[in-house]
């Protein structure tokens, strides 16, 4: 066991810190308390983060005020007293690092042995939950432990101090590339389950390729499940929003030598973008987590956002009813954003029923198989379009005269523009309401309106997990 730690070198690193405390901010990249193996310096190394958060000496005094004898017995804090100065503190630091991952791949291989011997679980699950753990360990994120008051506090003072020095910005988390949805809901913020829901036709996968665009376009990763289009037809409608060649012509390669220069450039610039896409066609939540936390680990890939197309097409892991496949890959989905503390959006289908009725914009009660999904979401929204129930009603009224011999003269005009809303229906930080942009038709683009195609969105992170790097809470959208 002496392999997998060195009370030499944990003593020999929490000595540089009582001589170079600047140093604590360096150290606290790479460790945390659990990653030593004495219980006693486990709590010294928690001691001396909760003086550099308060802004206070970090020195025997202060120590000895803030830990108590059963805890730490003062011969382990005279030993670390006297203990030699050390020059390359980093490299002593990468070795309780190393040795702390050691202990914790020892710990996983019993979790192994028990989930796939002594469990009564299925292999698909044993597989899921040593993914998990395997996960946890490579990146560093295992969260068990429980915290006090005293940290959570101080935690969440210094995320307001940290907005406060933002100057009050309306966009904390991921842009969703737009200026008045960005407003209200502060962009999607890590850890989010975004549903994004709506009828056939009304563009809800144009709206979530123009999020994506908007993403990749500011060097973030963004990986898209496509579930129902191909990969090549994502790409024509994303070109042909940024391109704002029509849609169209991309398809039938009816372009002018300005068009093709356009294209051109355009796939030069995408060329050096991280957007993954899988288009499978079929993937449940095991398969889904994985592929995510696969390129996740590599920090190059800057994923910052997940994209599903959309959720009722998943398959679910087991013989249950359809009911709970989806309450199974809802609750999957919000706790895999949580995991990797990136917003996850998911697409879903409305009930036809709401056709029936005279006012057809969506409520949360049209979600299909809607308990789960309003239950696990964080924020809700519903794309609709007024036109496209206007231009059927007059299509049928059109029919019902000719059928009676009669002539009918619509009024209806199909414009190139039509206005959307983007109806939010539940928030859980902040309000709902509708916001209105411009639905581009040729381009399969939405827009700003007009009086704020132009204004500017205000990246201030470049994911919201930066801002919980020193915090380490789950941000709430206060601002």
């Amino acid at each position: 066991m002496d392999s997998v730690y060195s009370i030499n070198i944990e003593r020999a690193v929490l000595s540089s810190i009582l001589f170079n405390p600047e140093e604590i901010e360096e150290i606290l990249a790479i460790l945390k308390p659990k990653d030593f193996y004495l219980p006693a310096h486990q709590k010294i190394f928690e001691v001396m983060i909760k003086l550099y958060r308060d802004d206070m000496p970090i020195d025997e005094e202060f120590i000895r005020k803030r830990v108590s004898a059963k805890d730490v017995d003062d011969s382990i804090l005279i030993e670390i007293l006297s203990a030699n100065p050390i020059t390359n503190t980093l490299a002593y630091v990468k070795e309780i690092k190393d040795a702390s991952v050691k202990r914790e791949l020892a710990s996983l291989a019993t979790t192994i042995k028990k989930v796939s011997i002594e469990d009564d679980v299925s292999a698909n699950d044993a597989l899921d939950t040593i993914q998990g753990e395997l996960y946890k360990i490579s990146t560093d994120s295992a969260t068990s432990e429980l915290k006090d008051m005293q940290l959570i506090t101080g935690d969440t003072l210094a995320y307001i101090k940290k907005m406060k020095e933002l100057g009050n910005h309306h966009l904390i988390g991921e842009t969703t590339g737009f200026f008045d949805l960005d407003k209200r809901t502060t962009g999607f913020n890590e850890g989010d389950l975004v549903i994004i829901a709506a009828r056939p036709a009304m563009g809800k996968t144009a709206l979530v390729l123009n999020m994506a665009l908007a993403n990749v376009e500011a060097n973030k990763g963004v990986i898209f499940f496509s579930l129902e289009m191909p990969a090549e037809q994502l790409m024509l409608r994303m070109l042909a929003a940024k391109t704002s060649i029509p849609l169209q012509n991309l398809r039938k390669g009816d372009l002018d030598d300005q068009q093709w220069s356009n294209l051109s450039g355009a796939f030069e610039d995408l060329n050096q973008k991280k957007l993954f896409v899988d288009d499978g066609g079929s993937v449940n939540i095991n398969q889904l987590r994985a592929r995510v936390r696969k390129l996740a680990q590599n920090e190059d890939n800057n994923i910052s956002l997940v994209i599903i197309d959309y959720l009722q097409l998943m398959q679910g892991t087991g013989n249950k009813d359809r009911h709970q496949e989806v309450s199974d890959i809802s609750r999957g989905l919000k706790m895999l954003a949580r995991e990797m503390k990136i917003p996850i959006i998911a697409l879903s289908q409305l009930n036809r029923g709401l056709e029936n009725r005279p006012d057809k914009r969506p409520m949360l009660s049209d979600l299909r198989e809607s308990g789960a999904i309003e239950q696990d979401a964080d924020i809700i929204m519903f794309v609709y379009r007024d036109d496209v129930y206007k231009e059927r009603d007059e299509a049928r009224k059109e029919k019902e005269a000719k059928d009676k011999g009669e002539e009918y003269k619509s009024t209806f005009v199909n414009k190139p523009v039509e206005e959307a809303e983007i109806i939010i229906g539940k928030q859980r930080n902040g309000p709902i309401g509708t916001v209105k942009l411009d639905f581009q038709k040729q381009y399969t683009r939405f827009v700003n309106k007009e009086n704020k195609a132009d204004a500017p969105i205000e990246v201030i992170f470049e994911s919201v997990a930066d801002t919980n790097k020193e915090t380490n809470i789950d941000v709430p959208q206060i601002l």
